[in-house]
């Protein structure tokens, strides 16, 4: 388990669920190369795919930005060391309408 490497960025997943990822986080990184960012975010995407319904996404690298809706209760945001995991499922919430000019 990676829980004790593991900086934990932001999260809204219950614990199990968080658990569920940092774990196949770990799996990840034990069959995949750090260098392999791809084939870690295809394992992981793919397991909470099967175990939590499709419609996952999983980003993991070392420098990249986003800006992104999620489902409530379905994001996290990790590192290991310097690898960087984003885990969530897509959301097509509304988007909140601002003032007009």
């Amino acid at each position: 388990m990676l829980e004790g490497k593991a900086v934990m960025g932001e999260t809204d997943m219950k614990q199990t669920m968080k658990e569920d990822a940092l774990s196949l986080a770990a799996k990840a990184l034990d069959c995949f190369d750090v260098t392999e960012p791809t084939q870690i975010a295809r394992f992981i995407k793919k397991e909470f795919d099967r175990k939590y319904g499709l419609g996952w996404q999983c980003i993991a690298g070392t420098h990249f930005g986003s800006f992104l809706t999620h489902c409530s209760g379905c994001f996290i945001h990790f590192s290991v060391g310097n690898l960087t995991i984003l885990l969530f499922k897509g959301s097509a919430g509304e988007v909140a309408s601002g003032p007009t000019v």
